[in-house]
């Protein structure tokens, strides 16, 4: 298994298992004796994850990737739908926002720029619209909080209570979606 540990100035220990491999970020001042300790606390949440992208990876010989015109279809669909759903949240989250960019993205769904520009993933079209909004009020609440802190989640939830269900569908069913673009 590919391993690569990225330091920087964060406080704690965090791992991500992808398709490349597993990735630990760590804060500048981790030992490497911390980390290996942290990586073998995790050591069943890892394999666990290392065997859904598996799972996953097998499944993906039978996805039907999109062609380009149903990418095209997706983004279009898309810049009609998300801005008005920003533009339906934004203000009950009490915040602005700059740009609205749609990207045909392999593996985020929406990100949010220092300056407040939103990023959406056109696939968002192929999932609920529960998802979507979940998506849009996640990215919001990063204009008031740029991390993902007790305090940024006690916001998302005060706006979309059901965030974590629609979190998880997204968790389980996205990559599937995420395959139909990266072939």
């Amino acid at each position: 298994m590919n391993c690569k540990i990225i330091r920087s100035n964060r406080k704690s220990l965090g791992l991500e298992v992808n398709t490349e491999g597993l990735i630990i970020r760590a804060p500048l001042q981790a030992t490497d004796a911390e980390i290996n300790m942290f990586i073998f606390q995790h050591k069943n949440w890892i394999e666990k994850h290392l065997n859904k992208i598996e799972e996953q990876q097998k499944n993906a010989d039978s996805v039907e990737p999109l062609s380009m015109d149903e990418i095209r279809a997706l983004a279009d669909q898309a810049l009609k739908v998300i801005p008005e759903r920003v533009k339906y949240y934004a203000p009950k989250v009490g915040v602005t926002y700059g740009r609205i960019t749609i990207r045909n993205q392999r593996s985020k769904w929406g990100s949010c720029s220092g300056k407040g520009n939103l990023n959406f993933n056109c696939l968002l079209m192929l999932t609920p619209p529960e998802v979507l909004d979940s998506v849009v009020v996640h990215e919001l609440c990063h204009r008031k909080e740029m991390n993902h802190s007790d305090k940024f989640y006690a916001e998302v939830l005060r706006m979309f209570p059901d965030y974590w269900k629609w979190d998880k569908w997204l968790k389980e069913n996205g990559s599937l979606l995420m395959i139909r673009m990266a072939k």
